[in-house]
């Protein structure tokens, strides 16, 4: 992986983002040339202020939505992986639009602006929201139920146009469904925030946190570095059985909320009750991935269990917040 990805030029869209940013901290450590492109509507310039000096970094405050844009951050790129979005379920209900013009019309303009620049490999940021009603555990790639959220469906969305342009453009495009990635870099701050950089925020300040509905709601947390292990897979695997496919990208383990609040509850030693408040529309009730197949087409190998990533997200936020 190191071999292929030294001295490449890899634009990361959304690189000022949670996820965006550690993808660009990890190739700039192995020797890749990056270029983050973001406009910091949701993204942080905190989050890429080390790597401003970094002569193999390059920082275009640019937007998906502009398709002049898209091509300029195209210019001389080798390979894409494509984290930018507008993040968040319940802000999807409130503005759809705003969800529908970035999430899929910006993902058409830089699919087209990589296609154009003759780039072949494009990695991007799905969702496990895509399964929608699909009622069976552990959630499986090829059947999905409806979308239950106008986030939901933007992702699908760029799930249909990638297969679109991979088999009309013969680009290699490779879609990671994502399962409540957490850690280092998640922004705590503002009405869309994170359930677990949430948590931490309130607990710090001695204050009680919500949860939405009972709390039994179930999710496959996926630790940051997990999901940065699988874009550096999707752009690096020579396995022609890879490509054009999308992968679960979790852990294979489900918690509720309820036992993810208390886990920090302890380790914080904090005696706060979380408020039960009502549930939220359009969340998938429990979430649990089958991460055979990108197993077995991309070698990926999740080093972080919920248990192992937790003390080192709260550790990073301690220190955030103190």
């Amino acid at each position: 992986m190191q071999m292929n990805i030294k001295g490449k030029k890899i634009l990361i869209t959304g690189g000022a983002g949670f996820i965006g940013s550690n993808i660009a901290e990890k190739l700039l450590k192995m020797g890749a040339k990056v270029r983050v492109m973001d406009n910091l509507l949701t993204g942080r310039r905190s989050n890429i202020a080390e790597f401003l000096d970094n002569p193999n970094f390059e920082f275009f405050e640019k937007d998906i939505t502009n398709i002049s844009d898209c091509r300029a951050a195209c210019d001389g790129i080798d390979l894409v992986t494509h984290q930018a979005a507008l993040g968040s379920v319940p802000r999807s209900i409130i503005n759809p639009s705003a969800t529908n013009d970035i999430n899929s019309g910006g993902f058409v303009n830089m699919l087209f602006a990589a296609k154009e620049a003759g780039i072949k490999r494009f990695v991007y940021a799905s969702s496990s929201s895509v399964y929608g009603d699909e009622p069976n555990l552990p959630k499986r790639e090829e059947k999905i139920g409806k979308p239950l959220s106008p986030y939901a469906v933007s992702k699908l969305t760029n799930e249909l146009y990638a297969a679109v342009f991979g088999q009309t453009y013969g680009m290699e495009v490779i879609g990671l469904r994502y399962f409540n990635v957490y850690g280092p870099k998640q922004d705590p701050e503002g009405v869309y925030a994170a359930v677990i950089p949430l948590f931490l925020k309130h607990l710090f300040n001695n204050e009680a946190p919500f949860i939405n509905g009972d709390g039994e709601q179930t999710r496959d947390f996926t630790y940051v570095d997990n999901a940065v292990q699988a874009n550096l897979l999707g752009l690096t695997t020579t396995n022609n059985l890879a490509y054009n496919q999308v992968y679960n990208v979790a852990v294979g383990e489900k918690f509720s909320v309820n036992e993810m609040y208390e886990m920090i509850r302890s380790y914080l030693n904090k005696d706060i009750a979380a408020i039960h408040r009502e549930e939220r529309s359009g969340d998938i009730r429990d979430s649990l991935a089958d991460i055979s197949k990108a197993k077995n087409l991309l070698g990926y190998s999740p080093q972080f269990t919920f248990k192992q990533g937790l003390p080192l997200t709260i550790e990073y936020f301690k220190n955030e917040f103190q």
